[in-house]
């Protein structure tokens, strides 16, 4: 395409049109974008980089309710911008300790990690089947560990309203394993995830994986987290209009004696693009 502006080997040159604009302006377009797209923006000129660093710019990818998040942070924050990328970089414990918050960096989505307490847990009430633990490396204060169950079912689900409208979301247990799971890591185990009263995502996991034989194709099979625990996906599902429930479940009926599962949560980010 013919452009006025200089170009070099396709590369323009020229002073964009955009320079004429005033920084507000130009503020106030990128407040409509994302956050990768403004970051990538503020690397093309020093004058995006300007408009780029506005707190308007980036009140508008923070959560509505921001304001009540800052007080949990030990520090104060220069910008807006900084806010968001603590939000970021720093999940956050809410609803009395219930759920996990963070936000996903290049979009802004919200992220929620259920705390195994608030699901239904069906193993028994006796200590010797399952227990409440707590370890350094876990979220939550208290998370659960599998000892040793016949029985395996795990029900639970939250509202919409914790997460971004309009997102399509993937919804994984977040686990540790102890001696390989037995009983349990090298069977397939049903899962299910979806908004109640529709139509649901179902799946079927490993928390290991067999040994000595091949994995079955259908079963999808953990994979390592940077935080050092495991995760499997159960499903996905599209939040619409934030005002849905979500049901989950991961359930294993067989008569083998199962243990070794050492569960932090349940997360719901947004699912990847491909």
């Amino acid at each position: 395409m013919q452009a006025t502006m200089g170009q070099n080997h396709g590369i323009i040159t020229g002073p964009s049109p955009f320079d004429s604009l005033p920084v507000d302006c130009i503020s106030s377009i990128f407040s409509l974008t994302s956050p990768r797209d403004a970051c990538v923006a503020a690397s093309v000129s020093k004058t995006f980089e300007s408009a780029v660093k506005s707190d308007s710019v980036w009140e508008k990818f923070l959560p509505s309710e921001y304001a009540s998040l800052i007080p949990q942070y030990s520090r104060v924050f220069s910008s807006k911008k900084e806010l968001y990328f603590a939000l970021c970089d720093d999940p956050l414990i809410i609803e009395d300790g219930k759920m996990s918050f963070w936000l996903e960096k290049a979009s802004g989505k919200r992220c929620i990690m259920l705390s195994p307490k608030e699901v239904t847990i069906t193993w028994g009430s006796s200590p010797e089947y399952w227990q409440w633990i707590s370890i350094p490396e876990s979220r939550f204060k208290k998370i659960a560990e599998l000892i040793d169950v016949c029985w395996f079912e795990i029900r639970g689900g939250m509202h919409t309203r914790y997460l971004s409208p309009g997102t399509r979301y993937s919804v994984y247990i977040v686990f540790k394993t102890k001696n390989g799971c037995p009983g349990l890591g090298d069977s397939p185990v049903d899962a299910e995830v979806g908004l109640v009263g529709h139509e649901s995502s179902q799946k079927l996991i490993y928390f290991v994986g067999p040994r000595g034989r091949a994995r079955r194709r259908d079963v999808m099979k953990p994979e390592a987290r940077e935080d050092g625990w495991m995760e499997a996906e159960l499903g996905q599902l599209y939040n619409d209009s934030c005002c849905d429930d979500i049901s989950l479940s991961v359930v294993k009926n067989t008569p083998d004696w199962k243990s070794g599962l050492i569960i932090q949560g349940f997360e719901f980010r947004p699912a990847k693009t491909r």
